[in-house]
């Protein structure tokens, strides 16, 4: 998993509520399908197969972007990891939110994308400075201050668990979490072995 300290960029407003799974990444029957196409596939065209000039992602300003900014509930729907992985696919490694589905934002740590919440008072003055600014100025989002700082400036303080932060800190999924106790599961299974030999023995 590709490790996140901090992002500096454009950011993305699509403060639409209840976005779901669905909408983000629509199904389909390909194995290997291109995640940039998929993403918000439906939103983005119109009826006639063209894009969209209105939807955020499609206006040239937003090409780059690498912060969305979300409604209530983001990523609702079901648990499909498409969904984060298109995201990662355009550039996005941030999405700040009024809140997120628990699924989908726990998909969003295991593959190195941030999801924030601010607190209930920030959310609409943020949102306000990055529609106003229409991607011409950046805003970061730094893990390791945890803070959002917006297109004037001012800055955003967030919360994130200790075990979460690390984990994008350093880049790892469950398993590399885990394996940062190699030595303790070695020393557990030697033990093992030695208490409960029959435990190792297989059958026939």
């Amino acid at each position: 998993m590709e490790a996140f300290s901090s992002v500096t960029g454009i950011a993305v407003a699509y403060l639409d509520d209840d976005v779901n799974t669905d909408e983000i990444t629509p199904v389909q029957r390909d194995l290997h399908p291109d995640l940039a196409a998929l993403l918000f596939r439906r939103r983005r065209r119109l009826d006639d197969g063209s894009l969209d000039p209105e939807f955020p992602l499609n206006r040239p300003e937003f090409k780059n972007a690498v912060v969305l900014v979300a409604g209530r509930n983001f990523g609702c729907g079901s648990s499909r990891e498409s969904a984060v992985w298109a995201m990662s696919a355009v550039g996005i490694r941030a999405i700040v939110a009024r809140s997120f589905s628990d699924i989908y934002r726990d998909n969003c740590l295991k593959n190195g994308l941030l999801p924030v919440v601010l607190a209930r008072a920030d959310c609409a003055r943020f949102e306000a400075e990055v529609v106003a600014a229409s991607g011409r100025s950046d805003v970061t989002v730094d893990l390791v201050r945890q803070m959002v700082t917006g297109p004037t400036g001012y800055a955003y303080a967030f919360e994130i668990e200790s075990a979460e932060r690390t984990a994008l800190l350093e880049g790892l999924d469950d398993i590399g979490v885990s394996l940062r106790e190699n030595s303790a599961i070695a020393d557990f299974e030697r033990r093992a072995m030695n208490e409960m030999p029959w435990n190792a023995r297989v059958p026939g």
